[in-house]
């Protein structure tokens, strides 16, 4: 008997649970929100909004603002130094380091008790289940998982209170148990030097038997290529036999999904994603052949959604769960088991199904391009980028784009800057493929680059190797979940990368 047969049949209770998403999710959703209200009832912000007098969604918005981080963030710096009760019941000890807002190098989200296993540890468990029932053969626990983490620090020389990446926090707080099937030892995983821990990693996982990698596509990436190097093996495979599945979130895995393919190749490997960020985890994917992620409705979140049209007006409309409409895109809205209150989460998300809830992150609410009207967001350069690497051959490994703004003819143009792993067979080919690609996905686009009048063919610039490896480091922003942005409306992002690209890598 082995161990995957031994634990499977405890992980397939849940699976009755998780069917109950397709019928019974405003239910469930509902009953979330009460229990976050009833819990909460007592807290300084409970009391403020009258929590103990809500009976329904309708008297919660109403009672209840929308919220970025600045306008919680006094609430969260008090809660850092010690206080209790102030938006989440009792002491809140960890606090997820994300990044900043324009006011702020980095925000500290609250991670309570209750949302670490409600909802971050729920997905990690609801991530394999699906897995194991869309793989009966599976024999994941069979073998160890190679996990990839962050970093650490004491929060104010608090007694047990920590802040830093999500991960590192997950980690430290985990099941003991864990930790005999996982790889590296915890000590090497919490590690803040991400070139030195890289390596580390990588030679303690070397001659296990990994079954299972789990972590954000770049930053596994550059693990895997350590391990290739160090084995001088010619495919992950030969290092890691029975190795099946990458569960992999953080940023979106279509640039990276042919370097896997190519590293890998063996046709049992699978890919999972999932949606898990520093707030909450939100979404998994749970059939392979539907990219779609399923919404996680029965967690210590409450979802609600702004449409992208009303976005940042004074009144939005604003609509729970059980009002959205697929193929519209939406700001998401979140309140959560560690004292998120109608959280604007930053995140945009599109429905392609009601029954059950299934969705795709089409982007952020400031990573997008907007200069000239054309509205274009992650989603649309993603599958752009896919296209154009289909029929040129090459890999993209990181990009970022921006707007060149008018000269005095009014001309204007966007302006890409790539990292490929393998070059296209043509630079000009890929640009314009590119370019009429994104004229495909998104009219506004089509109708601001119509007969080149306004918005100019793209610009394409090749990054040296590394750049985007070099910016980050400049920032300390290795490892974790530390990513490149991908389209920014200005060109803050861009100009500082681009003053690199003539650099020597170092």
């Amino acid at each position: 008997m082995t161990l995957t047969s031994i634990i499977r049949p405890v992980l397939k209770l849940r699976e009755h649970e998780l069917e109950r998403y397709a019928g019974e999710a405003e239910t469930l959703q509902r009953r979330v929100l009460d229990k976050l209200i009833r819990k909460a009832a007592s807290t300084e912000w409970g009391r403020v909004c009258h929590y103990g007098k809500v009976k329904d969604y309708a008297q919660f918005a109403q009672q209840t603002p929308l919220n970025t981080y600045e306008e919680l963030k006094g609430y969260i710096d008090r809660m850092r130094q010690g206080e209790r009760d102030v938006l989440w019941p009792g002491l809140v000890q960890w606090y997820a380091k994300s990044s900043g807002t324009t006011n702020d190098k980095s925000k500290f989200i609250p991670v309570s008790h209750d949302g670490l296993h409600d909802t971050h540890y729920a997905g990690g468990k609801d991530s394999v289940v699906w897995y194991l029932r869309n793989n009966p053969q599976s024999r994941i626990f069979d073998g160890k998982a190679l996990i990839l983490g962050g970093s650490h620090a004491p929060n104010y020389n608090l007694p047990h209170s920590l802040v830093g990446d999500l991960s590192a926090i997950l980690i430290e707080n985990i099941n003991p148990l864990i930790n005999l099937i996982r790889v590296p030892r915890k000590e090497t995983a919490l590690l803040s030097d991400f070139e030195v821990k890289r390596d580390r990693i990588a030679r303690e996982a070397l001659h296990q038997n990994v079954t299972n990698i789990s972590g954000v596509p770049s930053w596994m990436l550059s693990v895997l290529r350590r391990v290739m190097e160090i084995s001088g093996a010619s495919h992950l495979e030969e290092v890691w036999p029975n190795l099946e599945v990458f569960f992999h979130g953080g940023v979106a895995f279509t640039p990276y999904r042919e370097q896997y393919h190519s590293l890998i190749t063996s046709p049992h490997m699978h890919y999972m994603e999932t949606y898990n960020a520093s707030e909450g985890f939100f979404g998994i994917q749970d059939d392979p052949a539907d990219p779609a992620l399923s919404l996680m409705v029965d967690y210590g979140v409450f979802y609600e959604f702004i449409p992208m049209d009303e976005f940042g007006s004074e009144r939005p409309t604003v609509v729970p769960l059980w009002e959205v409409q697929t193929g519209q895109n939406y700001a998401m809205v979140i309140t959560t088991s560690s004292g998120l209150w109608r959280y604007v989460i930053g995140d945009t998300v599109c429905f392609t199904s009601r029954n059950p809830y299934k969705f795709i992150i089409t982007g952020r609410t400031k990573f997008f391009i907007n200069a000239f009207g054309e509205e274009l967001i992650v989603d649309n350069a993603e599958k752009g980028l896919a296209e154009a690497c289909r029929q040129t051959g090459a890999q993209v490994l990181e990009y970022t784009a921006a707007p060149v703004f008018m000269n005095s003819q009014g001309k204007c143009r966007h302006q890409w800057l790539v990292e490929f792993s393998v070059m296209p067979r043509d630079i000009e080919a890929f640009a314009s493929i590119l370019d009429h690609s994104l004229q495909q996905i998104n009219s506004d686009y089509e109708a601001k680059r119509y007969k080149d009048i306004t918005l100019q063919p793209l610009e394409l610039i090749v990054a040296r190797p590394g750049v985007f490896h070099d910016w980050l480091r400049e920032r300390g922003k290795l490892g974790g979940q530390h990513k490149v942005p991908r389209l920014s409306n200005t060109r803050e992002y861009i100009d500082q990368i681009l003053s690199l690209n003539h650099q020597p890598s170092e």
